[in-house]
Formats: C-alpha cells, structure tokens, sequence
C-alpha cells in the first residue's frame, strides 16, 4: 500500500493504532484531533486519503466532507463512527464519503478499504440534501455487521430506479426502511403510497394506486399475503406504467421464493418486485444490537418525559437471551411498560422476568409450512455463522469446513435410504462409487448394510 494518509480522530488510542498500521502497511500518516488542521492540509495539497470520525471537538467530519470534496474532488474520505444508525451510513453516502465503518471497527476490514481507496479516483459528488432532525426520527439502529451491510445497500440503492423487495419478520423495521429510502432520495417531494390488500380488491385499484403516488415511491406491504387476483392487477400495472411512474418497492414476512415454488406466488410479480432484495435481519440474530436499542427506547422515553431509567447488568443479560418472536417492534413495547411500571431508578431482572414471562418465547414461523428452500436455510445459518463471528472473519479454510458439513449428512442419510448399498447410494447421489468409497473413508462415516424396503 502506498500514499499518505490523513487521519482525524479525537481518539488518542484510536489515531495510534491506525498510524502504526498504516505505517507497517507502507504509508506515510499525518494524524490529528483538529478538523481544522484536517482542513488545513488539504487545502495545502497533502494527503492521498482522509479517514475521518464524525463527532470531534471542533466539528462534524460528515458536514466538513463537502468542504473537503470542493477543495479536493478527487481526494477519497472514510468516514468511522460510533453513531450506528442507518442515518449514519446514509449522510455518509449523500456527501460522497468513499465509504463508512462503525465503531468499533474491524482493522483489517479498514485497512483492505483503505487500500482500494488509494487505488481508485472519485468523481465529483452530485449535491442532495439532507433534511435536519430526520436522523432522531428514525429507530433503525444497529452496529452489528448485518445491520451495517444493510445500511450501505440502502444508501447505494436509494437513488436509483430498482424495484425494492424488503423481506423480514413481523416487528423488525421492513415499513422503516422504504419509508427512509424515499425520505433519503431524489423523490421525498414526491407522494409516499403504501398499499394494503384492500386497495387491490377492485379492478382499477392499481391505477388508482400509481395515480396517488405519481412520480414517487408505492410500496405492496406484505405482498406475501396478497390473493393470486391481487398480484395479477399488480402485474398487469408494473407492465403500463407510464413516464411519471412510481418506484415500487414491497415488503414481505413470508418467504416468496418457497411460495412461488409451491404455486401461491406468481413468477412473474416475484421477478418483477426483486431488481434489489433487501434483508433486514431479526432481532436475535443481533443480540449484539439489543443494548443499544434499548438504550434508544430509554432515551426516547425520557426525551417523552418519563422518569429516567436504567437497565441492571442481570436485566440486560437476560433481555439479551430472550428470542423476541415481535422483533424491535416487541423490544420497544417491552421497554416502554418497565419504564412505566417500575417505581424504582434501576430496573431489575426480577422485574424483567415478570414481564418477559407474560410474553411468547417461541421463535416465529416464517412462511407458509416446510417450503422454505435448502439454500435460504444454509444462506440464514451462514449469515448467523459471520454474525457471531463479531466483524472479525472466520479461520481461513471456510469452503472446505463448509462443504464438508453439508457432504457429511447428505452421504450418512443416503446411504441410511439405501440400507448402507453403496453402489445404490452412488447412482443416488450421482457420483462415481470410487468416490464414495473415498468421501466415506474421509469423513469417517459408519456403514451398515441392512435390507431397505423403499
């Protein structure tokens, strides 16, 4: 890696720690704590790359990112912050950051991004404000990596044409992320059109539906649920749209790619609806997330003017473990009645396992019965495999261990269908039976051959 980099951070430890790698890395750092000085050398030419924090003593790097683009339009910034909202990813994105890291973030992520940083020119940035006080609105916070990734699609697809299918559970902010990628973009000016089932009921509902939301964004919610009826009108409209058309987007709870296969969703309106897919991921599976959330919904309450509260250490851990089926949306009820029904300053896990114990544990059932495909339960298990994982990468050898998990049952229940005949289990899986014989003695799998009626 080569070049100088600019780094701003008002973290003594932090501007250390990125000096010293940049600089085994090969580059030159000049480090402050001084937006100003920041500035100062770039308008005096220095500089290959910024790495700048947001909140520092004398500014905001976000709002001193124009400035640095108008000095030096080709000069590329990576923004770091400890504000994990959605807002966060998408004002960095709006004033023409490179690209944008939470804290606390991964060194050797940053350090690749850097690189590529150094490696690439930016193109002038095209101007789109930012409307003030939008970012307390907006309760999508989250620093763990999945909500992160889904931060930096929705700024990369919120200015363009692409239908937007938002999938996920019941609670977990699907109406919240199509209601900000229309907020955020060219056309927040524009009507904002949700439309339920009932809309669709009639025959010129559609047209009815993209006469409202002329030039600006319509949203199927829960397109899942809709008749075969309803999704024909919507397809028979996303085939008329005219030049002042909408931009759709859908959401959905149910798994559309299971429905389609088993004949209760069209084809048609499935490839029609999913130009980008966006995921937005349940609650539990970033638990991670779940004190910073709740720390928002306490804010917000004392902000209402509800006593101030704390959640102990015991009751947070155990809020932590709990599987919340509803989501954000169950988290935020349930921080709301401990804040209204607890008379003391510090709410504690008793008090928590009293409420959590009027609550459902169960994990809910996406979709309709077993139809979910194979790949959708390996892509949701892999997803979780990285989560858990914390923004560090998983021990090389990944594609292996990987294969290997799925080979191994595949083989020990093929062979189980075959009654343990190798030669019938070969022709089963398609393969050579040398080749079984070897993926056996690999993976250390008992035969036993027994006579199978099937």
């Amino acid at each position: 890696m080569d070049g100088t980099v600019l780094v701003a951070d008002d973290d003594r430890t932090i501007r250390t720690v990125l000096t010293q790698a940049l600089t085994r890395a090969g580059c030159k750092v000049h480090a402050t704590s001084s937006l100003v000085t920041l500035m100062r050398w770039v308008e005096e030419g220095k500089g290959d790359l910024v790495i700048s924090d947001v909140m520092m003593p004398d500014g905001n790097g976000l709002e001193t990112l124009p400035k640095i683009t108008e000095a030096r339009p080709s000069l590329p910034v990576i923004i770091i912050s400890a504000q994990n909202t959605i807002m966060t990813a998408i004002q960095a994105t709006e004033a023409d950051a490179y690209d944008y890291l939470p804290k606390p973030f991964d060194l050797p992520d940053l350090m690749k991004r850097a690189a590529r940083a150094l490696d690439v020119k930016r193109v002038a940035p095209i101007e789109r404000p930012v409307e003030a006080g939008a970012q307390d609105e907006l309760p999508l916070v989250g620093r763990t990596p999945l909500m992160q990734a889904l931060y930096r699609l929705v700024a990369r697809v919120m200015n363009t044409d692409l239908a937007v299918l938002i999938n996920g559970e019941s609670g977990t902010g699907k109406s919240l992320i199509a209601r900000a990628i229309h907020d955020f973009s060219d056309r927040r000016t524009m009507p904002f059109v949700v439309a339920s089932g009932g809309d669709l009921e009639s025959l010129d509902g559609p047209a009815t539906l993209a006469a409202r939301a002329k030039g600006g964004t319509l949203v199927f919610d829960e397109v899942g649920d809709l008749t075969q009826e309803a999704q024909a009108r919507i397809v028979r409209l996303l085939d008329n749209l005219g030049d002042t058309a909408p931009r759709i987007m859908a959401t959905s709870q149910a798994h559309l790619m299971a429905q389609m296969e088993l004949g209760e969703f069209r084809q048609d309106l499935f490839y029609r609806l999913g130009g980008v897919t966006l995921d937005v991921p349940a609650l539990r599976d970033r638990v991670d997330d779940i004190p910073l959330l709740t720390d928002h919904f306490l804010a917000r309450a004392e902000r209402d003017g509800t006593p101030i509260k704390r959640i102990s250490e015991d009751a947070m851990n155990l809020i932590r473990t709990y599987s919340w089926p509803g989501n954000v949306r169950q988290l935020e009820n349930a921080i709301r009645r401990l804040v209204l029904t607890t008379a003391e300053t510090d709410v504690s896990r008793a008090q928590v396992e009293l409420l959590l114990g009027n609550q459902p544990a169960m994990e809910p059932n996406v979709g309709k019965g077993s139809g979910e495909k194979l790949s959708a339960s390996v892509h949701k298990h892999l997803r979780r495999y990285f989560d858990l994982h914390g923004g560090v990468l998983p021990p090389a050898g990944l594609y292996n261990r990987i294969l290997r998990e799925v080979e191994l049952p595949l083989i020990e229940i093929a062979l189980d269908a075959t009654g343990g005949n190798q030669a019938k289990c070969a022709d089963l899986l398609g393969i050579n039976r040398n080749t079984l014989r070897k993926k056996i003695t690999d993976l250390d799998i008992r035969v036993t051959r027994r006579r199978k009626l099937m």
